[in-house]
């Protein structure tokens, strides 16, 4: 809920309250008249009479008073003010109602009475309580919007500085591949120019939204697959498949690349000839569920799959999907499997 929000909320209970009391005080009013004409110029002097002083009071212990009293902390201070002022504004609105009501015989005496002072005192004193507790209100939805407010910048934050982590550490692989194409001459080297160019587009312009089309991402891993591919002089099998009815579904921008790049740094060796990696992405609904399985490698354990570029991957899944994903990474006897399930909402 933002701040706009809760302030529209306060309204809404301001207006819903002085409708229910409007409805209340002309039924009472009218109620009195019962078995004679209702005489509507009286009733709409009584309300308007019992609503306008009542709003003056409430409204200047709404807006000034209880302000005051909650940022200075004099009670004493408080009560003496609002005191002088409930008694000035009620000790008006009877004197006008005695003057307004004089036609009106067989009602004076009731204008003069103690019954009318308790009344009048009792009535406008439990308006003012309640519009006073919806101050209390207004400054506790604020105040909680506040609260989300910063929470979600918080974590906006965090966000950012996780992807900044991450694409600076694709960036260096991919430049070392791009040295190495260089320094062998290959005639791929423009076409990897051209691959990272469109990257580096993906990264700076694309993946700054909150979420982004799916195609988007798939379309960004490909490029990164056929960086990999001119690496390895495509002598090692790579498998890349999509299926489903992709339409407009929406992800987490380079939540994918990071197990896919582990699947190359871990499982892929140009010195074995039985490396391999495969990648599946399954679109049912509005359920994605992402599979890399990569060949084992001599020398790289489970526990070097657990670097920072899976921490920080893992901290943007919780933040970004807290409820909505499941993550399994396991060694099997000839490969290792991440399946990662995500809920598209």
């Amino acid at each position: 809920m933002t701040l706009k929000d809760s302030r529209n909320r306060v309204l809404l209970l301001h207006l819903s309250f002085w409708s229910v009391y409007l409805s209340f005080f002309l039924y009472q009013v009218s109620f009195y008249q019962r078995g004679e004409e209702v005489d509507w110029n009286r009733v709409f002097i009584t309300v308007f009479t019992q609503v306008f002083f009542a709003a003056v009071i409430s409204y200047v212990n709404y807006f000034y008073l209880l302000p005051q009293l909650l940022s200075r902390k004099k009670v004493l201070g408080y009560l003496i003010k609002f005191i002088v002022l409930f008694s000035l504004v009620i000790a008006l609105r009877m004197t006008l109602n005695r003057y307004l009501f004089e036609v009106f015989d067989y009602k004076t005496h009731y204008m003069d009475s103690t019954r009318f002072v308790v009344q009048v005192v009792a009535s406008n004193l439990f308006i003012v309580i309640f519009v006073g507790m919806l101050r209390f209100a207004q400054d506790w939805f604020e105040l909680d919007a506040r609260r989300k407010e910063i929470e979600h910048e918080k974590l906006i934050a965090e966000l950012n500085f996780l992807k900044a982590q991450i694409n600076p550490h694709f960036l260096f692989n991919t430049l070392n591949n791009l040295y190495y194409l260089a320094y062998s001459k290959s005639d791929n080297t423009t076409e990897v120019i051209d691959k990272l160019s469109k990257m580096m587009r993906y990264m700076i312009y694309d993946s700054n939204h909150p979420k982004v089309l799916l195609s988007k991402e798939i379309e960004y891993m490909k490029n990164y697959i056929s960086l990999e591919r001119l690496r390895l002089n495509n002598e090692i099998p790579i498998e890349f498949e999509v299926k489903g009815d992709l339409n407009d579904c929406r992800i987490a921008p380079l939540i994918f690349i990071a197990f896919l790049e582990n699947a190359f740094k871990h499982g892929v060796s140009n010195a074995k000839d039985d490396c391999w990696v495969k990648v599946l992405i399954e679109v049912n609904g509005k359920e994605c569920t992402y599979t890399v399985e990569n060949s084992k490698v001599e020398g790289h354990k489970e526990e070097s799959k657990s670097g920072i570029g899976l921490a920080n991957i893992k901290r943007r899944l919780e933040l970004s999907y807290p409820e909505d994903h499941e993550l399994q990474i396991k060694e099997l006897e000839d490969r290792y499997m991440v399946q990662l399930k995500l809920n598209l909402i």
